[in-house]
């Protein structure tokens, strides 16, 4: 009992680690203790792992693997591609070798076979979709057309020339520093595609998660039914419970269960953790960006939101401190601070209401189901994006 609660607990810590490390900068996680382990994971144990180097190998160290970094975060790079191709590949080589010979079974058909290698094949199809289709990119020849299909907001996107590519950037609009160019509606840039993901692959990018979501729940039920088919076969709680005297119980059953499944089928039981820890994460990550989606938001605007939030609540403390100040100066003096006219108070009560309104405001919004339109269906896909593009 001891070893299984070892781990359990390393797998329960396992799965904390990698969703502080891949979701921890979510907002949704922001002041918790996932945030907490993202920052250190990502900035101060890479920091202190820089210093560590300086003292073992010098500066030139330090330089070799930051240029390292550069190549890796900072320019379009395979690598993550080529990760997720030996990932989803390794693992169905590991399903087949390990369970495919008890397909048929007990509980389970042999027309697996053939329905676990098609639904592979479309999870990476829509990889390849996501990756390697144009994010949509505004360039001189279609600014225009973007400029109309997106008005600005005048609070997170004001009318501004791009530095780099010298043409106006249009609303929700973001020029990508590692790409190079400036994408329409932009959400973020994903390095497991090596592309970002914009107005026109958005609902590829939704598909590729939404499918690899059923796609690891298909592989853990699989397997959990191939081990429950060997369980009947081998009448291992029959055994247990008539001639090893085992209390026929959940309590009681388990351990022993347990220690003949991993006795015997480890790879399986390896494999439906993996399958199981990899489809909450996606459900989680397809979870966040289906709510962007339905309120027409970009992780981008997101945190451009965040921003503006944190600078006018910021900005308001500042007048409540000044106006404690001035209150405390009138009182060191024994003055009576002059009373605010009753216009000036109207007025300053309507900014503080209209303050509120532009925080909550989201003028892109127009409802669940039109913003499903637009991401199922792209504005510049539209015949009235091109009637404008031809005028």
């Amino acid at each position: 009992m001891g070893v299984q609660w070892v781990l359990v607990g390393h797998g329960l810590l396992t799965l904390l680690v990698v969703i502080s490390f891949l979701c921890g900068q979510w907002p949704i996680f922001q002041g918790t203790i996932i945030e907490r382990i993202h920052h250190f994971i990502t900035f101060g144990a890479y920091d202190y792992f820089l210093r560590f180097v300086v003292v073992i190998c010098g500066s030139q160290g330090r330089n070799a693997i930051l240029s390292v970094e550069n190549y890796c975060c900072d320019r379009p790079n395979p690598i993550l591609q080529v990760i997720y191709l030996a990932i989803i590949g390794v693992t169905y080589f590991l399903i087949v070798k390990s369970s495919f010979s008890y397909m048929p079974g007990y509980y389970l058909s042999g027309v697996h076979r053939y329905t676990s290698f098609l639904a592979v094949g479309v999870g990476v199809l829509l990889f390849l979709l996501t990756s390697f289709s144009d994010p949509g990119t505004v360039k001189a020849e279609n600014v225009t057309e973007y400029l109309s299909a997106y008005p600005y907001d005048n609070i997170i996107f004001t009318e501004k020339e791009c530095s780099t590519c010298k043409i106006p950037r249009p609303a929700r609009s973001k020029h990508c520093r590692i790409c190079d160019r400036c994408f329409a509606r932009f959400d973020h840039h994903c390095g497991w595609m090596n592309n970002c993901i914009g107005e026109k692959n958005i609902r590829y990018f939704m598909a590729f998660l939404l499918w690899h979501f059923f796609l690891c729940i298909y592989g853990t039920i699989t397997l959990g039914l191939v081990l429950a088919g060997e369980l009947k076969e081998h009448q291992v709680i029959y055994i247990l419970t008539v001639y090893y005297g085992v209390e026929n119980s959940f309590y009681s059953l388990s351990p022993h269960v347990v220690q003949w499944l991993l006795s015997s089928y480890n790879t399986q039981i390896l494999l439906m953790v993996f399958l199981a820890i990899v489809s909450l994460l996606l459900a989680g990550f397809f979870g966040y960006h289906t709510h962007l989606c339905l309120t027409n938001m970009t992780t981008n605007e997101t945190f451009k939101w965040q921003d503006y939030i944190s600078w006018k609540r910021k900005l308001n403390e500042a007048k409540a401190s000044s106006a404690a100040l001035k209150a405390s100066i009138y009182a060191t003096n024994g003055e009576v601070m002059p009373p605010e006219s009753k216009w000036r108070m109207f007025f300053r009560r309507s900014s503080k209401k209209n303050e509120e309104v532009v925080v909550k405001d989201n003028i892109y919004d127009r409802g669940a189901f039109r913003n499903l339109l637009e991401i199922m269906c792209p504005l510049s896909g539209r015949r009235s994006f091109v009637d404008r593009k031809s005028e």
